[in-house]
């Protein structure tokens, strides 16, 4: 029997809850994950490779970017990537008349240009295995709050580019996107302290009177990828637990 051909995926903002969670399922499932971020290896993060990497530099530095690459492809096999997921985001709150040129170009970078740059600088190691992209989106891209204006114009964004990114490679390369609502971050947990009355708030807004799970993510990423069949393509998936189809009238 021949052996099995390694798989290996690249996993951005694999520092964070999220981007933790999408590393121990693809482990999990046998690939090589290859984890990025700005911060540290997190303690117990298992991983074939860890590169500790500027995102947004990648965007603004070619040079950079390109020697990110060549480490990411030097340890790839012959066969190429399989799936890229562009998890990393930034979350800068500000209203229209307060956001800076600053928050902007931060935003736009790290969230939509270089989801867009990540997949083009890998394209040809994605085309060598038929591989696949995930970009982790947000509701955001859909319905959003008072001072999101940023955050969800760049998920917006990055939602849009993901179908027209489908229409563009075709056949060459898969690409989709997860649009999750409220996830149980320790990030998002921390910002309840002292706040459990509105967590059950926030839990009771969503029909299944919960808020999602990292791990849900996760396995919603693995299945983009190998449970879904190849038809799966251009599709921005909401995984919001139904508040993305609830309607919050008076009473």
């Amino acid at each position: 029997m021949e052996p099995a051909i390694p798989r290996y995926a690249v996993v951005t903002g694999a520092a964070g809850g999220i981007g933790q969670a999408i590393v121990r399922e693809f482990t999990q499932a046998g690939y090589s994950v290859i984890a990025t971020d700005i911060a540290e290896q997190p303690a117990g993060l298992r991983c074939s490779l860890y590169l500790q990497v500027d995102l947004a530099r990648t965007v603004s530095d070619e040079a950079y970017a390109q020697d990110v690459f060549y480490q990411i492809k030097a340890h790839l096999g012959p066969q190429g990537l399989t799936t890229l997921i562009n998890n990393a985001a930034i979350q800068i709150l500000g209203s229209a008349d307060s956001l800076t040129r600053d928050d902007w170009h931060k935003t736009l970078d790290v969230n939509l240009l270089a989801p867009f740059l990540w997949t083009q600088g890998l394209l040809p190691e994605l085309e060598r295995s038929r591989g696949s992209v995930v970009n982790i989106s947000s509701i955001h891209a859909r319905l959003t709050k008072k001072n999101f204006v940023a955050y969800a114009t760049s998920k917006a964004a990055l939602s849009g580019m993901t179908r027209s990114m489908a229409v563009d490679l075709g056949p060459r390369v898969r690409i989709n996107a997860i649009e999750p609502a409220a996830i149980a971050t320790d990030m998002l947990i921390a910002g309840f302290d002292d706040k459990s009355m509105l967590f059950r708030e926030l839990e009771a807004c969503h029909p299944l009177n919960r808020i999602g799970s990292t791990q849900e993510v996760a396995s919603c990423a693995l299945a983009m990828v190998q449970g879904m069949g190849e038809f799966l393509h251009g599709a921005c998936i909401s995984l919001d637990g139904g508040i993305g189809v609830r309607l919050f009238d008076p009473i």
